[in-house]
């Protein structure tokens, strides 16, 4: 849910924020946060790397695990809280055995819930199996890219993937780009979609928001000088004289290629949808 803000002064362009009453408003739990210095931007000499990018807001770090680490062990949802590192929101739970995680909170996970990681299938929103156990037409997230991996795919704010068909050893899934992929049925998957599915309706408003998010401003490369980008130069306003839009490297911006090539290539199915 967003709540709005009335436009003040020309400052404010009717920002949005995401309603955060049901969340917990203290501190994280101490031990399972730490610092983290972030790049910035910088490299190790202090030279810009990545661009349009700032400090920000300083952030403690949330540890996030998953269930499967403690697998057939219920857990307990403490409350669910605001984690300033990603989209989605997060949960505190606590295990049978006194241990407690944050995991990330799926759509619908109220306090007081529990949900566990077992080899059946999972009855409960944010419960995990492996893939082979969900039936075909549920929607998933925080899937493994193969088993036993330490790697997810699908955990940013209101995303899930569709299961379309089980295939002997692997699963097709419809990944939220629309691309149909294989994953291995063996791979553990969380049952529902991933919280905070208004984000992306979220209407930032003014340039000092975008500042603290850790974001610098953009320069348009028609305004610079010959020598620090391809479309720069000229008196006054002009076209930018190329053919095509150019990067500041030189390479062609749009309609270039900028999906490498990776052995995993072999399992996917059909490829995303093109944006037009």
């Amino acid at each position: 849910m967003l709540k709005t803000v009335k436009r003040m002064t020309s400052g404010y362009l009717d920002q949005s924020f995401e309603s955060r009453s049901s969340l917990h408003d203290g501190k994280p739990l101490k031990s399972l946060t730490k610092y983290f210095n972030r790049s910035k931007g910088r490299d190790a000499l202090g030279h810009i790397s990545v661009r349009h990018k700032g400090a920000g807001a300083k952030r403690l770090f949330r540890q996030i695990s998953t269930l499967e680490e403690n697998l057939n062990i219920e857990a307990k949802v403490l409350r669910l809280e605001y984690d300033p590192n990603r989209t989605a929101n997060i949960a505190l739970i606590e295990l049978t055995t006194g241990e407690k995680k944050y995991i990330i909170a799926p759509e619908n996970l109220k306090v007081d819930d529990v949900v566990i990681a077992a080899d059946k299938a999972p009855k409960t929103i944010g419960s995990r199996s492996m893939l082979k156990n969900f039936p075909v037409g549920v929607t998933v997230y925080e899937v493994q890219t193969r088993p036993n991996s330490t790697n997810f795919m699908i955990r940013s704010a209101g995303a899930s993937a569709l299961i379309m068909a089980h295939d002997g050893d692997y699963t097709l899934l419809k990944l939220p780009s629309g691309e149909l992929r294989k994953i291995h049925s063996a791979s553990f998957a969380s049952l529902g979609k991933v919280s905070n599915s208004e984000h992306s309706n979220i209407r930032i408003g003014k340039a000092g928001r975008v500042r603290k998010m850790g974001i610098r401003p953009s320069v348009r490369g028609k305004v610079m000088s010959v020598k620090s980008h391809p479309h720069g130069g000229g008196e006054g306003v002009n076209p930018i004289g190329l053919k095509y839009p150019k990067t500041p490297w030189g390479k062609i911006a749009i309609g270039g290629k900028t999906r490498g090539k990776k052995n995993s290539d072999k399992f996917i199915v059909k490829r995303r949808r093109k944006k037009r």
